[in-house]
């Protein structure tokens, strides 16, 4: 059950942004989103400092998840036009 309402949220291929065809669009929502949700919970908790921590953690967090995603989606089509062009 964690896993589906984490996917809902996070997995792009889940959430509401899988619509989107861009990778760099979905990308740049969810770091607004994240931005959002920091910003929320350090206003919440009264203190910048957590702004801070929160803001970088959600930043290489998603960062590294996209990068990730949209390596394993390229992959396979560099691969295939590599091997094509060299018959």
């Amino acid at each position: 059950m964690f896993m589906q309402i984490y996917s809902g949220v996070m997995d792009a291929d889940w959430n509401p942004l899988r619509k989107i065809p861009s990778v760099a669009l979905r990308h740049l929502i969810m770091q607004l989103l994240a931005w959002m949700w920091c910003i929320i919970f350090s206003l919440y908790f009264g203190s910048f400092l957590i702004f801070g921590i929160t803001a970088s953690a959600h930043f290489l967090l998603i960062f590294g998840t996209f990068m990730t995603a949209a390596t394993f989606a390229t992959a396979p089509k560099i691969v295939k036009s590599k091997y094509n062009n060299s018959k």
